[in-house]
């Protein structure tokens, strides 16, 4: 399972420093974030970087969204009527403009516009397939991802992701971006329902054998790789880390407000202010913290060398860097040669970082709000139900995923 860049405020230099570093890697970009003109020159430029390439997330979730900048991309819908617009010459012009724009930013495959789904119902349902259907008939053979966003309600009952999923056994895409609004707006998911539902809903598209990218994600989402998820998408702010419908709108400022600077340390899955790093180097388990040499961060060692963390210099621009390089490592590690390892390798995660978690959270180190240690058993349950329901079928298709 890869990593994808989820872009969002102020990260053209992250992705083209990362991908560089990586000598590869995706980018998905954000007409939120960027105007016409950074949008063609980002993508460009990073299509010319080593095995870098790009995707263009449209963002067409709320179509009666205000946002100044996301409005001004001429795919954007200006005159969108609800009962009209998903058939017939509208649907046609913005395809017809997004085709475009994919072209000329030299994307490698076409994400094609997804209405925020309230509920999964017949409506809904609808308007995929015909979204589906123009493309198909007029992309010229592009390769086309399949938007599914949901939101936190929709995601809650799993009698609509399974009709979800039977209406897309149907749709012979090339692949599908799932954009999963979290329940509450929680950056961590403590409601093992909703992830169960999402895991379910990757694997049965995989099985297809169509691409599927997780978007939005957090380190929360590795277990997409027992679903054998092709990539999760994540990103700086916490707004590129899960899914706030809230922030295509005009008065969304959440970049101004958080600028804490957080540290992962990828061994607990939880992320900590710098004040909480020097109380674990003052009560000696900083170690315990710092990322294995396997994952290879360059980004964080300053922490390490024996000052106290808050007078080390961490920047937001290490701290960004450093978590997605982690992000990236354990999701490449994440999938395993059987549906079996792929879970036990989950499973043993969860374990290492619940140890780590008691002996840090003993002394009084603890990451607030991105603390993983009350997320593991949701992950756990999430895990066990995915196993019984999915496991036969996966242990079966797994090499030819």
């Amino acid at each position: 399972m890869d990593l994808y860049l989820q872009f969002g405020y102020g990260m053209m230099e992250h992705c083209r420093a990362l991908i560089e570093q990586w000598r590869g890697g995706t980018a998905i970009l954000s007409p939120r974030d960027l105007t016409p003109e950074q949008l063609g020159r980002l993508g460009k430029s990073l299509c010319e970087l080593p095995g870098g390439a790009v995707l263009l997330d449209p963002q067409v979730y709320i179509p009666r969204a205000d946002h100044e900048r996301l409005r001004s991309h001429a795919f954007w819908p200006q005159d969108y009527e609800t009962g009209v617009f998903w058939q017939g010459p509208p649907l046609t012009r913005l395809l017809e403009t997004l085709f475009a724009t994919n072209d000329a930013i030299g994307t490698r495959a076409v994400i094609l516009p997804g209405l925020l789904a309230s509920a999964i119902d017949d409506d809904w349902l609808t308007i995929q397939d015909q979204v589906l259907a123009e493309a198909r008939a007029i992309g010229s053979g592009r390769r086309l991802l399949v938007t599914i966003a949901l939101s936190a309600d929709a995601l809650r009952y799993p009698e609509g992701v399974t009709r979800l999923i039977d209406q897309a056994a149907y749709w012979e895409a090339d692949g599908h971006y799932i954009v999963a609004e979290h329940p509450n707006g929680k950056y961590l998911v403590d409601d093992p329902n909703w992830l169960a539902n999402v895991i379910d809903l990757a694997a049965a598209l995989r099985m297809s054998g169509c691409e599927v990218i997780i978007g939005y994600s957090n380190q929360q989402m590795l277990i997409a790789g027992c679903a054998k998820a092709t990539a999760i998408a994540s990103g700086t702010w916490m707004n590129v880390r899960s899914f706030p419908p809230d922030k295509f709108r005009a008065a969304y400022d959440e970049e101004i407000k958080q600028r804490a600077i957080w540290y992962y340390a990828p061994g607990t899955l939880s992320e900590y202010k710098v004040p909480f790093l020097d109380i674990a180097h003052r009560q000696g388990v900083m170690a315990h913290l710092a990322p294995s040499p396997a994952i290879g961060s360059q980004h964080a060692g300053r922490l390490f060398a024996g000052a106290l963390p808050s007078s080390a210099g961490f920047t937001e621009q290490a701290a960004f860097r450093h978590f997605l390089h982690c992000l990236r490592a354990q999701a490449l590690e994440a999938v395993a040669d059987t549906f079996d390892e792929t879970v036990e390798r989950h499973e043993t995660l969860l374990n290492e970082a619940e140890d780590v978690l008691r002996a840090v959270t003993a002394v009084g180190v603890r990451g607030q709000l991105r603390d993983f240690t009350e997320i593991i058993d949701v992950n756990r349950a999430a895990l066990e139900l995915f196993k019984r329901t999915r496991g036969p079928t996966l242990r079966r298709a797994w090499a030819r995923l």
